[in-house]
């Protein structure tokens, strides 16, 4: 018989954890539909009783790292969540600070004010959340009789496929970026529009105001399923990374495309994307390990604090902007201002 049920799903982060929930639920034998929404942060799923029961439909959604709220149950711990989120949030900061103060030479800038540093760590914590939408791809390609050798060597294509995509996509953004910007003036514009969206990108992943969830880039649902349905029937680990670039799923990475846009230049706009593509590698290519040692609620949090760097970048975008307007609401315009009201209020005393 066929049944129709409702879930409430918690921790999607960005329109590919609808991907990611639809192809693992499609799979299941006696589903016959499924409709997910990243905005209202629910599931409504179509299923033949007599073949699949509604737990095992469940199973598979917990399996990809989503919790499914139960209404008849108070949620245990809700002190758990914003400690864990402060402590990595803390740890990631200290890091970086430490590391800006100690190593300058090893941090060189991708354009005025944003390291490398900080985009590939973007991309590591961000790599955590591609575990649940990208792992399966991994596994499609991976055979456990391979030597190790060879199966670096498949990781390594892997790799280099979803860093080149990343990559040309970026300095095709940054290609329509200047485009559309020929003087310096709409080139700041650009650079000013381009930091107001990672901001908004930026709370959108913090999770704080449910209406930013309306905030995102859709690609249509035919291309993205097309994309996927090409994943799972290549071999290739090079010709799956590639692919991989095409979905447009995460929040990050649709932040990125848009800085790269921003920058107004191909060079810088691949240089973006290459960076971030190198820190969501690690956790990736690594997730058996990874998915042991870190808990759901761990993952789910590292997304957030990947979040707070995307917010900084905007705001260093926006900086970039201003500046580039002459706007005089820069940072440094704004200190310089400050600063003279100051000297003048002294030579007045």
């Amino acid at each position: 018989m066929m049944t129709t049920t409702h879930l409430i799903i918690e921790g999607m982060h960005c329109s590919g954890c609808e991907q990611a929930i639809e192809s693992a639920v499609s799979s299941l034998p006696g589903v016959r539909q499924i409709h997910i929404s990243y905005v209202a942060g629910s599931a409504d799923i179509e299923f033949d009783d007599d073949l699949i029961d509604e737990q095992a439909i469940r199973l598979s959604i917990i399996d990809k790292g989503y919790e499914i709220q139960c209404r008849s149950m108070a949620k245990p711990r809700r002190w758990l969540r914003p400690l864990i989120f402060i402590v990595l949030l803390l740890a990631v900061g200290g890091v970086a600070f430490w590391g800006k103060s100690q190593m300058p030479a090893l941090l060189p800038q991708v354009n005025a004010q944003m390291s490398h540093a900080m985009l590939f760590g973007i991309g590591f914590l961000t790599g955590f959340h591609c575990i649940g939408m990208c792992g399966s791809f991994i596994v499609s390609y991976a055979d456990q009789s391979m030597s190790k050798i060879r199966a670096l060597l498949t990781h390594l294509a892997y790799g280099f496929g979803k860093t080149a995509s990343y990559s040309a996509i970026g300095a095709a953004f940054g290609l329509l970026g200047a485009a559309i910007t020929i003087t310096p003036h709409m080139r700041g514009v650009a650079a000013l529009a381009a930091g107001i969206f990672l901001l908004l990108f930026g709370l959108k992943m913090l999770d704080l105001m449910p209406w930013l969830r309306h905030f995102s880039l859709r690609l249509p649902r035919r291309f993205v399923r097309g994309v996927n349905s090409s994943i799972r029937t290549q071999r290739s680990p090079l010709v799956i990374g590639v692919l991989t670039g095409f979905l447009l799923g995460c929040g990050p990475l649709q932040a990125m495309y848009i800085m790269a846009a921003g920058t107004g230049s191909p060079q810088e706009g691949a240089t973006l994307l290459f960076f971030f593509g190198l820190g969501t590698l690690a956790p990736l290519l690594s997730f058996g390990f990874f998915a042991n040692f870190l808990s759901r609620h761990m993952v789910h949090e590292l997304v957030r604090v990947s979040g707070v760097l995307v917010i900084i970048m905007g705001l260093m975008m926006t900086n970039r902007g201003l500046k580039m307007t002459r706007s005089g609401y820069d940072f440094a315009s704004l200190q310089t201002q400050i600063q003279q009201k100051i000297d003048s209020i002294d030579q007045k005393e």
